[in-house]
């Protein structure tokens, strides 16, 4: 496997931020996630749950709800206003005020023409979609108190509405509430606090069902306005709910972090009735349950604590296979570090701010699993503010140190960085060509000598830099057609090619030299989460979201024999398995064979000289063969040196001097960082 010196770094804080709702798409199978700091995720539950796309947030723009429309999604929060994202641009198309204060919740009709929206000033607003934006329509008749949740029937005439102490009911055409359903208080002292209906459901049988403050959840039928049967599920509160397409499931989200679920069946064997039972509560949270959303085959969870959870539902999906795993989103399937190998600096982006930091040194030579002693401390030698309301979206850090780089969706800004012994100053480049407006991605070339940046329609500008100034030199494109973001950039070490990938699953490749496109890989179904081009041989490797990995020759414009070879054979089950994507591909410059490459749990070698392992061959094999013999040793051999010392990688790279640097963020820190949750009483204490 080979052995390196392990830079083990554990002092970047990253920490991610609440999930505030989720709203998932069943034509195109992506799931939309809001967060609290305004940022907004789309993950696509075709390929392995990959995070396609990420919005940025903005200070102030808390998403309270979401909502798709076709292909199209929509968001409103406290701040009072209706927000239409470019899922291409990966910005806030537009935004429109809807001027009733702080919205709780939107909601859209079955038949894709209207949204509604429930405002802090007790109004239910309606606002009709047109192709190119939206447009206030009318007012439904006002109410006492803030509207927190709603819900159209399938026939989209009524919406009932959750309120304080009640449910509205509302006619769509007249705008008028038809009937007023009184929601009981809590047992207890609690019976002089308000109940809030968090979350309301409204079913084409016209039943209601609804979530709230006291911890209950309540069947109503909507055409008389009489409660019909009530499930009290926590001491707490039931914050969402969601129903799944077919109407016969409706899962509950509590703030002790267990999501209930309620199906339509027979209590009882043979009996022919039909009523809500509690059938099963699942408990994958340690926080608030803020968002649901129910798909065909699981459940889908987020909240207080941070992770996205998708729960199968083992009656829904085949057992013992990878869609019945239970699946937890942890950290962004994109990197936040950037390492500058040659100058031993790591950049870490945060929403707000980036931080420069020097890597330790250590005295002397170990043994394999040693701790050598540190004789110098690393180093955090400088924090630097981003400008703006809106958050840092990607940044870069050139591979001498010299140079550093991040967008917002509105600027991008660019800094020449001076080394005097052990201090850094900084100085900001005043004039940056217009084509660097706003980027998804950012990328130095190896030599520093220019920057790519991922703009509009999949196109790259390239920018060369020099000590006075940065000069625009070109706009690489492509022809295929696709207007999808630009999500992973890979230039060569000898600065002849740039390896581009889309989130349409497609992996151009130019010629640096004649500034034009020279190859498109033949494009594979799922998308690559990470690309690089080998520095002596020019073949690209890519990995993708389902785990396969290929190898491409930039030469002869083709598949190597390795790649046909690894394809045909196929790649080993637990391989296929893992349930994070690879985010970073490098390359072992003291030998060539080697591809270095990590995901979330581990970093892995492939040996190419060294056989593939065959289906029933152990594949987590290194511990067992450092004990046998060395002839046995190498008849046990195969391809894929698998290390899973570290655990929650968020970067594993390089350096120059051979060394390789490890970042870790693990969970429990994350945790320890969150706010108590609710106490809730443990057998003998």
């Amino acid at each position: 496997m080979g052995e390196f010196t392990v830079h083990r770094v554990r002092f970047f804080d990253y920490m991610p931020s609440a999930i505030r709702a989720v709203a998932f798409n069943p034509r195109t199978e992506r799931l939309a996630v809001a967060r609290a700091d305004g940022a907004v995720e789309v993950f696509n539950f075709n390929d392995n749950y990959f995070q396609e796309k990420v919005i940025p947030g903005q200070d102030g723009r808390a998403v309270e709800a979401l909502c798709w429309v076709g292909r199209r999604l929509f968001g409103a929060g406290l701040n009072g206003v209706i927000t239409e994202y470019d899922l291409e641009n990966l910005r806030p198309r537009y935004t429109v005020e809807a001027y009733g204060g702080p919205i709780w919740t939107i909601s859209c009709n079955s038949q894709g023409t209207h949204l509604a929206v429930g405002c802090e000033d007790g109004t239910v607003k309606m606002f009709e979609i047109l192709q190119e934006r939206i447009q206030f329509q009318k007012n439904l008749d006002r109410m006492k108190g803030r509207i927190i949740s709603l819900s159209w029937h399938p026939s989209g005439a009524r919406i009932a509405a959750g309120m304080m102490d009640m449910i509205r009911i509302f006619d769509v055409e007249s705008g008028a509430a038809t009937h007023r359903l009184l929601v009981e208080r809590g047992m207890g002292v609690s019976r002089s606090t308000e109940v809030v209906v968090w979350g309301v459901v409204f079913l084409s049988d016209s039943t209601i069902i609804s979530g709230d403050s006291a911890g209950k959840v309540q069947i109503w039928d909507g055409s008389t306005g009489t409660l019909v049967k009530t499930h009290l599920v926590t001491k707490w509160d039931v914050l969402a709910l969601s129903v799944s397409q077919d109407e016969s499931s409706v899962i509950a989200g509590t703030s002790e972090g267990t999501v209930v679920q309620f199906q339509f069946i027979s209590a009882t064997v043979g009996q022919q009735d039909k009523d809500w039972v509690r059938t099963r509560t699942f408990k994958n949270h340690s926080h608030d349950v803020r968002a649901l959303a129910h798909t065909d085959t699981a459940v889908v969870s987020g909240g207080m604590d941070t992770q996205l959870v998708v729960r199968p539902l083992l009656d829904k999906v085949e057992k013992n296979t990878q869609e019945s795993a239970l699946r937890k989103i942890a950290f962004p399937h994109r990197s936040l570090v950037c390492c500058a190998k040659k100058a031993g600096l790591l950049l870490f982006q945060f929403s707000d701010h980036l931080e420069l930091w020097r890597l330790g040194e250590s005295d002397g030579q170990g043994t394999p699993g040693d701790s050598l002693p540190v004789k110098r401390k690393p180093e955090k030698v400088m924090e630097l503010k981003r400008r703006g309301e809106d958050h840092i979206c990607c940044s870069a850090l050139s591979p001498c140190g010299g140079w550093l780089s991040y967008s917002t969706v509105s600027s991008v800004r660019l800094y020449r960085l001076q080394h005097d012994n052990n201090n850094i100053s900084i100085n900001k480049m005043s004039k940056l060509p217009k084509e660097l407006r706003s980027v998804h991605q950012l990328c130095f070339s190896s030599d520093s000598s220019k920057l790519f940046a991922s703009s509009s329609q999949s196109s790259v500008v390239v920018v060369a830099l020099s000590q006075l100034e940065c000069k625009y030199l070109h706009t690489l494109k492509h022809k295929s057609g696709s207007r999808q973001p630009v999500h992973l950039l890979s230039p060569s070490e000898d600065g002849k090619w740039l390896a581009t990938a889309n989130t349409d699953c497609e992996i151009h490749v130019y010629n640096l030299h004649k500034m034009k496109l020279h190859c498109t890989v033949p494009v594979y179904g799922s998308c690559p989460t990470a690309i690089a081009i080998h520095p002596t041989t020019s073949h690209l490797i890519s990995v993708h979201a389902d785990q396969q990995i290929f190898e491409f020759s930039l030469l002869q414009k083709e598949y190597t024999e390795w790649s046909r070879k690894l394809q045909k054979q196929g790649l080993h089950p637990l391989w296929l398995q893992r349930d994070t994507p690879v985010t970073h591909v490098t390359f072992n410059p003291a030998n060539p064979e080697h591809i270095i490459l990590h995901d979330t749990f581990m970093f892995c070698i492939i040996d190419q000289s060294l056989p593939l392992p065959e289906t029933k061959t152990v594949l987590y094999n290194q511990l067992t063969l450092r004990s046998l013999p060395v002839a046995e040793r190498i008849r046990q051999s195969h391809a894929f040196k698998i290390c899973k010392s570290f655990q929650h990688l968020l970067c594993v790279s390089l350096m120059e001097d051979r060394s390789l640097v490890v970042v870790e963020r693990p969970l429990l820190d994350i945790m320890a960082q969150l706010p108590a949750p609710v106490r809730q009483k443990k057998f003998a204490t």
